[in-house]
């Protein structure tokens, strides 16, 4: 482990480094194949399953899984995070989800209907584990960066992660397209195109864990109270710690109520990018199953690269207009986008929208994480503060992804889902203009 100091380059570039590393999980579990795969599965029943003793729609039933996972990331983190700044051992925790996601990623090679409980466990595993994670990686940006550093290096994590995402994509694309070329066949029951899907859950999970090592490796495992023992009294110092933020949180006007912004919008923005790949599948008419699969990973490649642009653009943006006005004029665009989405029904509508996408997926998710932790006060409790930005993103993604499972099951359409989002980005904007906007939110 290397012991470097805060503000080095080599430093938040490890840290950066871990959206490379753990991005593979959002696009090739969350955007791309696996919901291609799952689509697929319910070929022949008409998109419905018996599961929990009622019928329910194949896009309904994994929203209702998401929301339940986030639930319980947002039920854990508060308290894992106050023990990982107790004893200042983030890191083991920040490995142990990662493990724990990666290796989920892995065991969704045996996901089948025949075992959908057992196969819902490893995607209900692999979304905690992932999202568990991140709660102890975004806490470590006020530790590692000045604020005057914090906008650029959270765009380099995002954009390295669009990168090194979109290629493992590329690589599981070729698989899916020419598995023979890769030496994968169809076995009995099986395509072998399923069967390279199956292959690129695995990839997945080896790519997070190996490159993850590098950004293990220079981080530092905490804050300085390393010498503290895990005890029966830490079980309750995490729930002291979420009191001191709250006392913290009443007194700073500026963080509360971007906070409450964060969370209306941020519902928004994650259910919409959850859902977007079961979107395409079901609504869009494309003229094959193969058309369809190559389509929705060519879109999700298209969106991926956009995005990184998209970072960049809005870290420059932030720096001439401030965090805050940027901010705002990315949920308007974001609310044009929800209503534009219900009219699309025809492929070349969805790269373009997919384009479009990109270009404020990137800046909105770089510029909130980096926008909260400008406005943190200056503590070493930095994890137990980024706990309650992850809780409201997470309860955010819940009460999301219930709205849209809800609608979903009833109407048996996602358009009215979606265009109904486009309210709580209106709504974002309406309580950012709330937000003071001196001091370091000021270009």
């Amino acid at each position: 482990m290397a012991d470097l100091p805060k503000g080095s380059k080599k430093l938040l570039n490890a840290w950066a480094f871990y959206d490379w590393a753990n991005s593979v999980y959002p696009l090739v579990i969350t955007s791309a194949v696996f919901p291609i795969f799952y689509e697929a599965l319910f070929s022949d029943r008409n998109h419905y399953i018996d599961v929990f003793g009622t019928s329910i729609k194949n896009s309904a039933l994994i929203s209702f899984v998401t929301a339940v996972a986030f639930l319980v990331v947002a039920l854990i983190s508060p308290f894992l995070s106050g023990i990982a700044d107790y004893v200042g051992n983030k890191k083991s925790f920040m490995q142990f989800f990662c493990y724990m996601g990666a290796l989920s990623c892995v065991g969704l090679y045996w996901f089948c209907l025949e075992n959908i409980y057992i196969s819902l466990l490893f995607y209900f595993l692999g979304l905690i584990g992932f999202w568990g994670s991140l709660v102890f990686y975004n806490s470590y940006l006020p530790d590692i960066a000045f604020v005057e550093q914090q906008d650029a290096i959270s765009a380099k994590g995002y954009s390295l992660g669009y990168i090194g995402s979109a290629i493992l994509l590329i690589l599981n694309l070729g698989m899916i397209m020419k598995p023979d070329f890769f030496g994968i066949t169809e076995t009995v029951g099986q395509s072998a195109a399923m069967k390279a899907m199956r292959y690129s859950f695995v990839t997945a999970g080896i790519w997070w864990i190996i490159f993850s090592q590098y950004t293990y490796y220079f981080l530092p495992k905490g804050n300085k109270n390393a010498d503290r023992k895990v005890t029966h009294h830490v079980i309750f110092n995490g729930f002291r710690e979420l009191k001191k933020v709250w006392h913290l949180l009443e007194g700073n006007n500026a963080l509360k109520k971007y906070l409450i912004s964060f969370f209306v919008y941020g519902m928004a923005v994650q259910t919409v990018m959850l859902i977007a790949a079961y979107f395409g599948t079901q609504e869009i008419a494309w003229e094959s199953k193969t058309e369809g699969t190559i389509g929705l990973i060519i879109c999700v490649l298209l969106t991926q690269l956009v995005a990184i642009v998209g970072a960049i653009l809005t870290s420059k943006a932030s720096s001439k207009f401030g965090n805050i006005p940027t901010l705002i004029a990315l949920n308007c665009f974001w609310a044009l986008l929800c209503a534009v989405v219900y009219f699309i029904t025809l492929p070349i509508q969805f790269y373009v929208m997919a384009g479009f996408v990109g270009l404020v997926m990137g800046g909105i998710q770089s510029l909130s994480r980096s926008t909260y932790s400008k406005l943190l006060p200056e503590t070493e409790d930095t994890a137990s503060f980024f706990s309650f930005y992850d809780v409201a993103e997470k309860i955010g993604i819940v009460i999301g992804m219930c709205i849209y499972g809800i609608i979903d099951q009833i109407t048996g359409s996602q358009r009215l889902a979606i265009i109904f989002f486009g309210v709580f980005f209106v709504m974002g904007v309406f309580l950012l203009k709330r937000v003071p906007k001196k001091g370091v939110l000021n270009p």
